[in-house]
């Protein structure tokens, strides 16, 4: 199922989903989906790994159980200063180990996907599949699907 309807004081907003993180990510220009032996999803492009669901690591333990999580998504960042601006998220959406220090990525467990709104999700898979895709392809998909300069400036 795709896209769960979330109502939020009157207003209903979709919140995002494995299936929608399937989708997006499988949207991508070049993307491949290899599934892991237990059922794990991962995402490549180019043979380049830029999303994934991990598999239960020492690293990686609930804090209210003290057990393994086996509910840990991956996302490759542009850089270790992208990865500190989503890490100080006040939603606590976010978080790494020791495993990941020094290496572009951020964790997210994925009962977290549905405090997101779908939008969220896609701007995660985008920047993620970005970091992986060769130059050209990303390149011809920003021109393609991004709009033209920064309004902020």
């Amino acid at each position: 199922m795709c896209c769960q309807p979330h109502v939020n004081i009157g207003k209903v907003r979709l919140v995002a989903t494995m299936a929608d993180l399937d989708k997006l990510a499988l949207a991508m220009p070049q993307a491949t989906k290899e599934i892991s032996d237990d059922g794990r999803p991962s995402y490549h492009v180019h043979g380049k790994l830029f999303c994934f669901h991990r598999g239960q690591r020492p690293d990686a333990i609930d804090p209210g159980t003290g057990e393994r999580m086996a509910d840990v998504l991956m996302f490759r960042v542009a850089d270790l200063d992208e990865k500190d601006l989503l890490l100080a998220d006040d939603r606590g959406l976010f978080f790494t180990t020791p495993h990941f220090n020094g290496y572009p990525a951020v964790l997210m467990r994925i009962p977290t996907l549905k405090r997101i709104e779908r939008e969220e999700l896609r701007d995660l898979v985008v920047e993620a599949w970005l970091t992986r895709a060769q130059k050209r392809v990303a390149k011809a998909w920003l021109a393609e699907n991004e709009p033209e300069g920064d309004d902020l400036q």
